[in-house]
């Protein structure tokens, strides 16, 4: 999402970082999801207290939110459903236009454990951004899709950023991104825009299982396929790489504890085969 990742910074200091974090970041996120949790494993709905946000049929319960147009409409089809998956598609765009489109489930969360599986297909749509080749995301801690301007570009919130290996780069998936927020990595407030995970690249059209441990504004942690790759906390608003916005949804530096997640499109056609989440009790 929202440019293109330094990927030189997947440094030993990154990495040492993360193993000394991961130790905390499991006693403070509690267990991960279920066993067997890599590609193309049984719904997690089916053991423990997960639950799907999408149905396998269709969008009820999702609500689009496309660039330049009013919350709930998505003229081009955008996303749709087919064969049991949320299908990001360009066939009716001519040219891309920066219409960065979300869609949003209809209810926040604030501590939780998410999962999404995903997956890119196709080409992508002729004048999308470079960065965005193979680029897609799930937007958490999101704002309220109906405080968002009419042409705001991305939500104030955090991205897990999905990345396609493009057969020849290292380009690691499950990084995070932050439109018009910050976090502390390594207990240290951080501006940066994008933080790279410790992941691997995933070429070609592979499912990928995505996990986050989301605890309010505490620790929150990315994994992939049950490895976990990036640790960090204390979101706050704050920061730009976000256009658009009304200037009464965005308060800089209030913390960040709950919010709406929501599936990106950024013209790269993308398919998400579910979208599962575990609420946890305080």
């Amino acid at each position: 999402m929202t440019g293109q990742l330094d990927l030189m910074s997947i440094s030993r200091i990154h990495r040492s970082r993360l193993s000394a974090l991961i130790v905390v970041a499991i006693a403070a996120c509690g267990p991960g999801a279920p066993n067997g949790a890599g590609t193309g494993a049984a719904e997690p709905a089916a053991s423990g207290d997960w639950r799907p946000l999408f149905n396998g049929r269709d969008l009820t319960g999702w609500t689009p939110k496309i660039r330049g147009h009013p919350l709930g409409e998505d003229p081009y089809g955008t996303f749709r459903v087919a064969d049991g998956s949320i299908q990001v598609r360009y066939d009716a765009y001519e040219r891309f236009d920066e219409r960065f489109g979300h869609l949003f489930f209809e209810t926040p969360f604030s501590d939780y454990d998410l999962r999404v599986e995903y997956r890119f297909v196709g080409e992508q749509v002729p004048d999308g951004p470079g960065w965005a080749v193979r680029n897609s995301g799930v937007m958490f801690h999101a704002q309220d899709p109906a405080t968002m301007g009419v042409d705001q570009d991305f939500p104030i919130s955090l991205e897990a950023q999905f990345l396609g290996g493009d057969g020849t780069e290292d380009r690691p998936t499950a990084n995070l991104c932050t439109p018009g927020t910050h976090v502390d990595i390594a207990g240290v407030r951080s501006e940066a825009h994008c933080h790279t995970a410790a992941a691997p690249t995933i070429h070609g059209d592979e499912w990928v299982t995505v996990e986050l441990s989301v605890r309010a504004d505490s620790v929150i942690a990315h994994r992939v396929d049950g490895d976990t790759v990036l640790v960090y906390g204390r979101p706050v608003v704050g920061g730009g790489v976000v256009a658009g916005f009304l200037p009464e949804a965005k308060v800089d530096g209030a913390p960040l504890r709950e919010g709406w997640i929501a599936l990106q499109s950024e013209s790269h056609p993308v398919d998400f085969r579910g979208v599962w989440i575990r609420p946890r009790m305080r």
